[in-house]
């Protein structure tokens, strides 16, 4: 019996695996399907090679990532996906800014209230949150905690080049630019030998909400990672300032 559960489990891993990988290869599809739009060529449109090479980061394979750019350029036919930004208040009254890629908003609208009322949050007007935001280019690279800090010229090289913010956590170095520069800050950051974990275009909080205990924390992460079980949601933004 217990050789019996062990497989089970074994499986049901498995299947919480693939159900995740399919989940995130689906929205790099989406986002490779929405660049492509405004042309297939990566070399000429800066917007799908970040969305391709964003993919490849999560191991989405070649074939995936061909078939969307062929949907997005109108080769493939299929219901086209339109962007749709949605706002809400999680736990705490943090401010949240929800990003979908979707082919039926009406399908969208009625998943997102459920989950965010479900999970301890309030559907809530854009207007009424986005002028918390503003739109920025956000890349997020590995670095040594030495190299990133203790490198002046590095410094001075992306600020000349558009960087606005640099911060380092541990490893993970994070460049905020105008939304003009992030291309030629990325393409810098890789001339430099810097691993791209992410590049493209976000939106980053003016207005920062405090949360300063643990338990108001762990459901506003609860309440993230809820609102992006959804397919059609490609990010989540929040104002959240985790003491």
């Amino acid at each position: 019996m217990s050789g019996h559960s062990k497989w089970a489990n074994i499986r049901v891993r498995k299947g919480a695996q693939d159900a995740r990988r399919n989940k995130v290869y689906t929205k790099h599809a989406r986002l490779i399907e929405m660049a492509a739009r405004t042309g297939p060529d990566p070399r000429t449109n800066s917007s799908l090679r970040a969305a391709i090479d964003n993919a490849k980061i999560d191991s989405v394979p070649n074939d995936n990532i061909e078939r969307a750019i062929k949907k997005g350029s109108g080769e493939l036919k299929g219901e086209a996906m339109q962007e749709a930004i949605y706002a809400a208040y999680g736990p705490g009254g943090v401010a949240c800014l929800i990003e979908c890629l979707t082919d039926n908003r009406n399908r969208t609208t009625a998943n997102l209230k459920l989950a965010i009322s479900k999970n301890g949050g309030n559907f809530a007007e854009t207007g009424s949150v986005a002028w918390m935001f503003e739109r920025k280019g956000s890349l997020v690279t590995l670095a040594s905690p030495a190299r990133a800090t203790r490198d002046d010229s590095l410094e001075l090289e992306l600020i000349d080049a558009g960087a606005e913010d640099i911060s380092v956590d541990g490893d993970v170095m994070t460049v905020i630019t105008s939304v003009n520069d992030w291309t030629k800050v990325r393409d810098l950051l890789k001339q430099k030998g810097f691993e791209i974990l992410s590049a493209g275009l976000s939106y980053i909080a003016k207005q920062k909400t405090a949360v300063s205990d643990q338990a108001t924390a762990e459901k506003l992460e609860k309440f993230v990672e809820a609102v992006e079980e959804d397919d059609d949601v490609s990010e989540v933004h929040t104002n959240a300032d985790v003491h």
